[in-house]
């Protein structure tokens, strides 16, 4: 087996398939097309959405969906139950009749259960409290191509009640698991993906925190409704005013030639050009 090391980390091609990642219970066929062109990418859910006795049906959906005109696998994810569970071996032998090889792993703890999915890239959703402490060797796992984290889940595995204090902020331990996440995942050079906003009319509260998610780094927000993936994708899309000052702060860098010069009366350095290479990205033009 690879040993968890950050040179490990070059063998993982980059995740494409944000910003608005939709979840779609698997046991809702109906729905799967739906979702696919609704969103940059659709989440088929073997876990929490689907009760138990559902699961297996479920399964069959996703395979018997798989063929001709089937969804397009690679903005396709399939959200995977716990290693360790009879869930998580059937859903495997399932998987293994799709053409779907990026899956998410749900209640990731440890580096060791991503080995139990080498054919596939992860996303490993980081869901507990173990998860949230052994994120950087997760996140540096070779087929790992990107970290995300759940609120709700984690605080239950806490014993708390709720990941949100009363003005709808998060909690303090819930920020730092979402900082956690975050910075592991960068410093594996993979992607992270913010958790899910649950408060389905609230869109303006949605819209404030997928700006944050934007301006943190996270390269892609997880949705649980249709509704959200608008809001989801104007937070991530640059207004034209700043992609035509990236532009033209990344034209004068190169006019200037030196590591450091002043624009506009600003003192302009390395990490500023990077947040207006970033803007570029976001925008669908290549950075300069």
């Amino acid at each position: 087996m690879p040993s968890p090391d950050s040179s490990s980390t070059t063998a993982v091609p980059p995740f494409t398939m944000g910003p608005a990642l939709l979840f779609c219970p698997a046991d809702r066929p109906e729905r799967f097309g739906k979702a696919a062109d609704r969103s940059d990418a659709v989440i088929l859910d073997l876990e929490d959405a689907v009760a138990p006795a559902d699961k297996p049906g479920a399964r069959d959906a996703i395979v018997e969906q798989s063929g001709a005109g089937g969804l397009e696998p690679s903005r396709t994810i399939v959200r995977v139950n716990p290693v360790g569970t009879p869930e998580f071996e059937l859903d495997l032998q399932a998987l293994a009749k799709t053409p779907y090889r990026t899956v998410m792993l749900a209640k990731a703890e440890s580096a060791e259960q991503l080995r139990s999915l080498a054919d596939y890239q992860v996303i490993a959703l980081c869901e507990t409290a173990a998860g949230i402490v052994n994120a950087s060797p997760i996140a540096a796992e070779p087929n790992v191509v990107g970290l995300m984290w759940g609120a709700e889940d984690l605080l239950a595995s806490l014993g708390g009640l709720s990941s949100r204090n009363d003005d709808g902020g998060y909690r303090a331990v819930a920020l730092h698991s979402r900082s956690a996440v975050l910075l592991a995942a960068k410093a594996a050079g993979k992607e992270a993906i913010d958790s899910v906003y649950v408060n389905i009319p609230d869109l303006e509260g949605l819209g404030v925190e997928s700006r944050d998610a934007v301006a943190s780094g996270f390269g892609a927000k997880a949705c649980i409704h249709p509704n959200q993936v608008a809001v989801v994708r104007e937070a991530y899309a640059p207004a034209p005013e700043a992609v035509a000052q990236a532009e033209e702060l990344l034209e004068a860098a190169a006019a200037a030639g030196s590591g450091v010069f002043q624009f506009k009366g600003k003192m302009i350095d390395g990490p500023i050009l990077k947040h207006a290479e970033a803007t570029l990205r976001r925008s669908g033009r290549p950075a300069r």
